[in-house]
């Protein structure tokens, strides 16, 4: 397989199709082909070889999805940027990976030229922006004017396709390294449940650095849809592309559409203007949902069938899914059952398979999984073990092969000696009818090792005592899995797609109220 070969694909069969609108402009399949040919040319021109590695700092646009394939089709890697990170944090992941190029749009061209006077590798700057291009970097649509088209280099199958940082919470980030066919195999389990198939219109409202948003790119130049593109997530903005777009798809982190929920309860005569009706399936993913977020959206959106999709960057990212039709009863809190070319087992510290229902680690086999760490050999020795991907998430499987994720292994609470699954607590948390969001942490004790905290995001306009929560949770989850700390804020400290940092939360815990 290849990243390229659904451009390919496309420009034979449907060149005149829309392949690409972004706010004002369009792109068919035969204008992106040309377009992408002309900038890898342009890349080998800045010395581009096969394997260098090209990085993307940008908000979500048209030219970012030029970027995910004329990489490829010079012979390059990719190295999407995290725009979330630090400059620091940035720096590292361009010189860890010899990153030689680097494109930058309006939103970040300043930060972006001062890395580069500090980066040990990085050349060449190129400018993705619709300004003035700033002094000493290189102009886009230039480099695309004044380069012939070049043939495919057709980096394919186990080459390396991406490097794609992560884990930049905790210390420095590590590359995973992505091969074409990990990519393309993790596109493929999407078009075999029908997503992303050639009459969608897909709507790009996750940021585009990052996997969760290029898994369905991929998929959807397969089939030859149309992809819809916003420059970042705003409810209002995302909404009104949709009514105005027509929609028919997308994919958002739960943070994302509790947004989104709280947007059109705030803006009823705003809401009441828009046609909703073309969206007809929604996938969410990137970290889990509590019950009552996913029951609220099902209201709001009764015609639209929801997925959920569970994954990680190693896994390129798919790798269980929950379909429709699966949304009922205690299904409601599994993340699904295996992807078409995925194997799942629990297991514990040995690595030998746990019985059916009982805890341990997620560990996944299959051609999505990653080649590895970049530069990072004992790191890939310690998650890729007899060629199973130990995720470091636990949870458990229930007879039917449905994944119940119970916490990262490194964010179970122990306390008093018992093992309490952040995600369960913040289940009855969410439940609570004052509450807006919630995460679920555990703090130093001298009595109990640990202890229960939770930290929480009020509704406009409520209160919530410790007390009340407290009854409100021992309703629901057994006594020693109760908050016995909580503390209130405006808001949770989140990743670029959603997912709430809870290494930032220990370090910040802060607690208002607290019971022995």
């Amino acid at each position: 397989m290849y990243l390229t070969q659904g451009l390919h694909k496309s420009m034979h069969v449907r060149p005149d199709a829309t392949a690409v609108r972004f706010m004002d402009k369009e792109l068919t399949y035969a204008q992106l082909g040309d377009r992408v040919a002309r900038l890898a040319g342009a890349l080998r021109k800045l010395g581009i070889n096969d394997g260098d590695r090209v990085a993307m700092y940008s908000l979500n646009s048209l030219r970012y999805i030029e970027y995910d394939l004329a990489v490829p089709w010079a012979g390059g890697v990719l190295n999407p940027v995290n725009i979330r990170w630090s400059p620091a944090e940035i720096l590292y992941s361009l010189d860890d990976s010899g990153t030689t190029v680097m494109i930058v749009d309006d939103t970040f061209k300043a930060a972006a030229a001062g890395m580069v006077k500090q980066s040990k590798t990085v050349r060449h700057l190129v400018y993705a922006g619709d300004g003035e291009t700033p002094e000493g970097m290189l102009d886009y649509e230039t480099l695309i004017a004044q380069s012939e088209p070049i043939e495919d280099a057709w980096r394919h199958g186990g080459d390396l396709a991406g490097i794609f940082y992560t884990g930049g919470t905790t210390g420095f980030p590590k590359g995973v390294m992505l091969s074409h066919d990990n990519l393309g195999v993790s596109a493929v389990n999407a078009l075999i449940i029908g997503s992303c198939i050639e009459k969608v219109r897909y709507l790009h409202a996750m940021p585009m650095f990052h996997l969760a948003d290029f898994a369905p790119t991929v998929s959807l130049f397969m089939s030859g849809g149309t992809h819809i593109v916003i420059p970042m997530f705003e409810p209002k903005l995302m909404l009104e592309t949709i009514s105005r777009e027509r929609v028919t798809e997308t994919l958002m982190a739960p943070t994302l559409i509790q947004m989104t929920l709280d947007w059109l309860d705030q803006h009823p005569a705003e809401a009441a203007e828009l046609d909703l009706s073309s969206l007809n399936r929604l996938t969410y993913g990137a970290s889990p949902i509590s019950q009552t977020l996913l029951e609220r959206a099902r209201a709001a959106f009764p015609n639209v069938a929801f997925y959920q999709g569970y994954g990680m960057t190693e896994l390129a990212p798919v790798g269980a899914l929950l379909f429709p039709e699966h949304h009922h009863g205690h299904l409601l809190r599994a993340a699904g059952r295996a992807a078409t070319t995925v194997e799942m087992k629990i297991v514990d510290p040995q690595g030998v398979e746990v019985p059916r229902g009982t805890a341990g680690e997620i560990v996944a086999r299959g051609p999505n999984v990653m080649l590895g760490y970049w530069n990072k050999p004992e790191e890939t020795a310690k998650a890729l073990r007899n060629g199973w991907m130990h995720t470091g998430d636990g949870g458990h499987m229930d007879d039917e092969g449905f994944v119940y994720i119970g916490d990262r292994i490194k964010d179970m609470i122990i306390t008093g000696g018992e093992n309490v699954y952040s995600t369960e607590v913040e289940n009855a948390v969410a439940a609570h009818p004052g509450v807006a969001q919630c995460a679920v942490i555990g703090i130093p004790s001298e009595r109990w090792g640990e202890s229960v905290h939770a930290v929480v995001v009020l509704k406009e306009g409520a209160t919530l005592p410790l007390d009340d929560l407290r009854t409100h949770c021992r309703e629901r989850i057994a006594t020693y899995k109760v908050p016995r700390s909580m503390e209130v804020r405006t808001s949770l400290p989140v990743s670029g797609v959603g997912k709430v940092l809870k290494t930032d939360l220990r370090k910040s815990a802060s607690p208002s109220e607290r019971v022995d």
